[in-house]
């Protein structure tokens, strides 16, 4: 059984579209004509195939949905906010001892937005085909990450999928609230910045050019800042454009060389040393990692598994490399703390509690409050480079404003002699 998304008319002529599961296209038409309504058009929902096979209908329009998923792979896609919005609603229906696959409808035709609907019909189109609820999310990778797929099997095969799925919730839910919070704090001070550029660039362009005309043609030498002032305004009138184009050139050249691992591994090597934006990466790299591992290990998944799929949410390819070989130390039989300490990024309050969690044999707990104490310490640093970055635009633009205008007046103060 599939999931299928179709168009077609009433019998007042009017176009309703919508989903329906069935064995196959023909059977769609069928259910269709059967409610008294004329198909127009019927495709697959792609992901929602059967990976075991179905009828003829449905072998030929499953190869079309596997080659397409070679040139679109994954499928749709789920926003953070759409995910724990369900994640919290399917828990919610399955702590009620609602069955699995009633608790999808549900909560399917809870959904307004049509994507995010058609996703959970084809999830539960798997489910009741027989596979498990962790293997039909699989054919939605990009809606449903592995973190997620990977808690949601450990919660399956343990029996807990409702207090597991109230984990991940929370989990999604924090991560959205700390995106949000930060955006949100980010929106002022960039406003700041683009308005700062704006103005002293329109001062440049248009009005020092004008005020200072006055004074070029008096025969007698200016001051060194109106000259320089003079030049920098030249500058911007003849080549701002052109400077531009420069600037987008260099920055979409430099996203290109970003493909190339080798330069992609130095920069970000080069980024962790960075004053104030190395520490920023730190720890939103380690405070997410922290995050991912509790709530896996939390859910049943096995360190070393834990280690790995929490390595793909690190961001800093020269990081996530470094995770990847403590993951290597940890499988050889090395302690987490110390495999995790000689990569040499990972703040030391955070090694002392992962090692005390595992000399008291607590470490899934000891995990959670790891996690909840780097979360607390990124949230402080975001605070304090919103806080520095603030007065720093102000006093750029406050400085850049003033020499504008003590370039313009000196000449003005030497009137007398320029005359």
């Amino acid at each position: 059984m599939a999931a299928y998304n179709y168009a077609a008319l009433d019998a007042g002529g009017k176009e309703t579209k919508g989903i329906i599961e069935a064995d196959s296209s023909k059977q769609v038409r069928q259910q269709l004509r059967d409610q008294g309504l004329t198909p127009l058009q019927v495709t697959v929902l792609e992901g929602s195939t059967s990976r075991l096979g179905a009828s003829n209908d449905g072998e030929a329009e499953g190869s079309k949905s596997f080659l397409s998923g070679l040139f679109k792979s994954a499928g749709p896609k789920l926003t953070i906010a759409e995910l724990a919005t369900f994640t919290r609603q399917l828990a919610t229906l399955l702590q009620a001892a609602m069955p699995l696959e009633e608790a999808l409808s549900a909560v399917a035709q809870q959904t307004e937005n049509r994507r995010v609907s058609s996703i959970i019909v084809a999830v539960r189109s798997g489910v009741m085909e027989g596979h498990s609820l962790a293997e039909s999310m699989a054919n939605f990778g990009k809606a449903f990450p592995t973190l997620y797929r990977a808690t949601v099997s450990a919660g399956e095969h343990a029996g807990h999928l409702d207090l597991v799925l109230e984990r991940l919730a929370d989990y999604t839910e924090n991560a959205y609230q700390s995106r949000q919070k930060t955006k949100l704090a980010m929106i002022y001070p960039v406003m700041l910045l683009v308005m700062s550029i704006a103005i002293v660039s329109g001062l440049m362009a248009f009005v020092v050019p004008d005020i200072v005309e006055a004074f070029s043609g008096q025969g007698q030498e200016l001051p060194a800042l109106t000259r320089g002032l003079i030049s920098a305004s030249d500058f911007i009138v003849n080549y701002g454009l052109l400077l531009l184009v420069a600037v987008v050139v260099a920055y979409a050249g430099f996203q290109y060389a970003l493909q190339n691992e080798r330069f992609q591994l130095i920069w970000h090597k080069r980024q962790l040393s960075l004053p104030l934006v190395g520490r920023f990466i730190r720890g939103s790299n380690t405070a997410r990692y922290a995050s991912t591992l509790s709530i896996l290990t939390t859910s049943g998944v096995p360190l070393v598994e834990a280690m790995k799929i929490a390595a793909e949410v690190v961001e800093n390819r020269y990081l996530q490399q470094s995770v990847n070989v403590a993951t290597r130390q940890v499988r050889e039989g090395g302690s987490l703390h110390r495999s995790l300490d000689e990569c040499g990024y990972f703040p030391p309050m955070m090694i002392h509690m992962i090692a005390s969690g595992e000399a008291s044999g607590e470490l899934d707990k000891m995990l959670g409050r790891v996690a909840d104490n780097q979360q607390r310490e990124l949230d402080n640093l975001v605070a304090t480079l919103i806080g520095i970055f603030e007065p720093a635009m102000l006093l750029f633009m406050g400085v850049a404003v003033l020499l504008i205008v003590i370039a313009i007046l000196q000449p003005m103060f030497n009137l007398n002699q320029l005359v």
